[in-house]
């Protein structure tokens, strides 16, 4: 028998550990020692020592074809504000019952993800990919014909369903292909294809001159336009499928790239691999994320700063109609400065995390293995995505509550339009940087951590969008902005506990997740070989 406790003692001979400390900056204690041992085995590649065997030619094209993948999602709930007053119109309902198919929609995007999270993780990316994107494409053809208020509730929960499951895929996609020191610039480029929908989102136009339905026809359109190329040319990168790049696919898996790659290739697949059976999704492994203490702590953050952003875009275009009388063509285009800030902070944010990375590690001493990536057990990784967010979060509370008034005194257009901008670059940027911090702290499964984000925040979302407009009414714009910004300054201290507490906490993570594994070996026949973001199963 094969068991954890001698990979443990194998595994730095055969990967060098990722994190190494220049001679003469400093010791560190037996429990730093076996914290990172237990890190460099979950964190490894057992198929070769390079984090990934993609080319940077390979990487921009996977990370471009996933940014376009993580646009979608967005898109298709940003493009459909414009024409909520159309649509209501249309329909003979009132725009609270065009708010609820938002509602829902958040509901279906919250719950989504932690199917497709966790069938990406085991299964691989692709077909997690390829069977969201055909409900969405059946879901949107159904939406571009139907006349019905009833339908239109059920199909946006369906295209929500097929759209929302990608969010999780694609963070997990840079996890699969960047290593921790240059991951902020990957994940700021996949999440600017998430906050870009705002500024580009046609819908204002195409409701002003083609109709409603020609919003859906778009999707559809666009949907099959990204889906051929990916299906013929982005190859799979789940860790446990296919290691760091180097171990074929599946057969069914393989893209014509693919093909190309291993054809002439003897490669053996690991017998683990071999045996690989495709899984029924278990959305109760995104709950199991919660039982962490940093991660909760994380999660519940997170989806504060999400309802700040949501409520501000979902009311956008109702508000500034009833306040300024504009049509849907120019409520589209309202969208322009909050959806061009939320672009620039999720990229700028992650080029920024990336410099903050490598200024801590030069401040302890660290070397960068840029080759393997880097041990992040004893890393204060907490520290360096945390630490430059904190005096945007209270610029961005600052927004919301000049917005909030500015709109009561129903003051200049140019005023909330100026604030809309900060609110994307300030709320924005905290919430990417965030986001980076969860896949880093969840290495082991990132789609199934990346779910249990949405499935906390979508769900927030969704009781805030659900209930905005009755507040509104109830107290003014003015005090109910007030109430959304204070849900997210208030809370902040908790920043704080997780940059002092977070790495004690990811490091018995670790060590729980470690007995485990050996329990499994132990109780096996067969040999276990550890491979990258092979965390197990839990309960």
């Amino acid at each position: 028998m094969f068991s954890l406790l001698s990979l443990s003692s194998v595994c730095p001979i055969l990967c060098r550990s990722e994190l190494q400390y220049e001679p003469g900056r400093g010791s560190h204690s037996e429990e730093e020692d076996e914290g990172r041992d237990l890190e460099n085995t979950l964190s490894r590649v057992s198929s070769g020592p390079p984090y990934t065997v993609f080319s940077p030619g390979m990487k921009r094209w996977i990370v471009g074809m996933n940014t376009i993948a993580a646009f979608i999602s967005p898109i298709t709930a940003n493009i459909y504000f414009p024409a909520i007053p159309t649509i209501s119109r249309d329909l003979g309902v009132g725009v609270d019952q065009i708010n609820l198919t938002l509602t829902t929609y958040m509901i279906l995007q919250a719950l989504a993800p932690t199917l497709f999270g966790d069938f990406g993780d085991i299964a691989g990316r692709r077909p997690a990919f390829m069977i969201a994107f055909v409900i969405y494409l059946g879901a949107n053809i159904g939406l571009a014909l139907q006349r019905n208020y009833a339908a239109l509730l059920v199909l946006r929960m369906l295209q929500s369903g097929g759209s929302s499951g990608t969010i999780a895929l694609v963070y997990a996609v840079v996890a699969d292909i960047a290593p921790s020191h240059e991951r902020g610039k990957w994940m700021g480029i996949v999440g600017s294809g998430i906050t870009v929908g705002p500024a580009v989102g046609p819908g204002g136009l195409l409701n002003a001159y083609l109709g409603w339905s020609w919003i859906f026809w778009f999707l559809i359109i666009l949907t099959v336009v990204w889906l051929t190329p990916y299906i013929l040319a982005v190859p799979e990168t789940a860790r446990k499928v296919v290691g760091n790049g180097s171990i074929p696919p599946q057969g069914w898996n393989m893209t014509l790239i693919d093909y190309l790659r291993f054809r002439n290739q003897a490669v053996t697949r690991p017998a683990a691999l071999k045996k690989q059976k495709i899984p029924i999704p278990n959305p109760l492994n995104t709950l199991k994320v919660l039982r962490y203490k940093n991660m909760a702590m994380i999660l519940f953050y997170n989806a504060t700063l999400f309802i700040g952003f949501s409520t501000v875009t979902a009311t956008l275009a109702t508000q500034f109609q009833q306040i300024y009388g504009y049509d849907e063509l120019t409520l589209g285009l309202l969208y322009l400065p909050i959806g061009g800030s939320t672009t620039i902070a999720s990229i700028g944010g992650g080029f920024v995390a990336d410099w903050n990375f490598r200024r801590i590690a030069k401040k302890l001493g660290v070397r960068i293995d840029r080759k393997r990536g880097n041990d992040m057990a004893t890393f204060p990784v907490e520290k360096a995505r945390i630490q430059l967010i904190l005096p945007l979060i209270f610029i961005g509370a600052g927004a919301i509550i000049g917005y909030g008034w500015a709109l009561e005194r129903q003051a200049s257009v140019a005023v909330p339009l100026v604030l809309s901008f900060f609110i994307g670059l300030c709320v924005t940027w905290p919430f990417q940087i965030m986001n980076l911090l969860i896949v880093d702290s969840y290495p082991g499964a990132p789609a199934t951590a990346t779910a249990a984000n949405n499935l906390v925040r979508c769900l927030s979302g969704a009781a805030a969008t659900a209930s905005i407009e009755p507040i509104i009414r109830a107290i003014g714009r003015g005090w109910a902005f007030t109430i959304l910004a204070l849900l997210f300054t208030l809370p902040s201290p908790v920043l704080w506990v997780i940059v002092k507490r977070g790495p004690k906490w990811r490091q018995e993570r670790i060590r729980e997740i470690m007995e485990a594994e050996k329990a499994k070996a132990e109780a096996s026949d067969e040999p276990t070989m550890p491979t990258e973001s092979n965390e197990p199963k839990e309960g």
